[in-house]
């Protein structure tokens, strides 16, 4: 697919308010695991979504919601709600910004598959890059230094899923307007959602349904603004812009859990995050293009 022009007043913009939103939507999950199931929390946040796209549903009728891209859809989709479901696992059992960190391994991850996909966009300094981050992870991984925290490993997890996520939401833009590209995620997500929500079902207290549209509100504008993001900009240009995440995570945990991290684990997230952007800084121009074609 050839890639879609570059506008990155627009790009870096999204990009920030994305962080911004699903990390709003990350702290109200976190208050509502506590009453519910994450299946649930997950079913809601994409049935709401899916609601909210009935307008464009309506007017763009089934002509509209055609695609040739089916495959690259289902891809998309998998991972995007693998991301978010094991985010969500995650920030239930460890710090915020931890949980928010590792999901922004994404950058580190992104080369990798870049290479598996195109077998392009490695440069020595992007190996040490990566390499660089990856040490980091490991610091995180081990935030005792003993034994590897299961639950941070689920919170790596989403970082992976979140890189193939952002690549195939690069290769879907060149092609597909942004409501059919969301349409598939949210239709997807909410079929593997349904079966959790279910198994996990138990009884809560009213007062948290309010919060349960807060997050389907939050992720729906996520989405739309990382679609917008990530369709004006290539993935690597981008991607540095998702640690501001971190920050907004820190704060948050900071102000409503008094959640602070250890030495270790702040030391490596100052790893990861000079990992990540020396791999993105180190970016050539065949990787600028070949890494979105040229995005959850």
């Amino acid at each position: 697919m050839p890639a879609p022009p570059t506008r990155l007043a627009t790009a870096v913009t999204f990009a920030i308010l994305t962080t911004m939103a699903g990390t709003l939507a990350a702290a109200a999950a976190k208050y509502l695991s506590d009453y519910v199931s994450t299946g649930l929390i997950v079913f809601v946040q994409y049935a709401v979504c899916l609601i909210t796209l009935i307008p464009w549903m309506r007017q763009a009728g089934v002509s509209g919601m055609k695609t040739r891209h089916l495959w690259p859809h289902l891809i998309r989709g998998l991972s995007g709600w693998l991301c978010f479901y094991s985010y969500f696992v995650a920030v239930k059992h460890i710090p915020l910004v931890e949980a928010a960190l590792l999901r922004n391994t994404a950058p580190l991850c992104v080369p990798f598959i870049v290479y598996f996909l195109h077998r392009s966009g490695f440069t020595l300094a992007k190996t040490i890059g990566a390499l660089t981050g990856f040490a980091g992870v490991i610091l995180i991984l081990h935030p005792e230094g003993t034994v590897v925290s299961l639950w941070h490993g689920v919170g790596f997890l989403s970082g992976v899923t979140l890189a193939l996520s952002m690549v195939y939401t690069r290769e879907l833009a060149s092609d597909e307007p942004a409501n059919r590209i969301l349409f598939y995620y949210f239709v997807i997500s909410t079929v593997l959602s349904a079966p959790l929500a279910v198994v996990g079902l138990k009884p809560f207290p009213l007062h948290i349904v309010p919060m349960l549209g807060f997050v389907g509100i939050s992720i729906f504008i996520t989405m739309k603004f990382y679609t917008i993001a990530y369709s004006a900009a290539p993935t690597n240009t981008l991607a540095p812009f998702s640690y501001f995440g971190v920050i907004f995570a820190g704060l948050l945990g900071w102000l409503f859990w008094d959640q602070m991290p250890d030495s270790r684990s702040l030391i490596g997230m100052g790893i990861v995050v000079a990992g990540g952007v020396i791999t993105l800084l180190a970016r050539d121009k065949l990787a600028q293009d070949k890494s979105t074609p040229a995005p959850g």
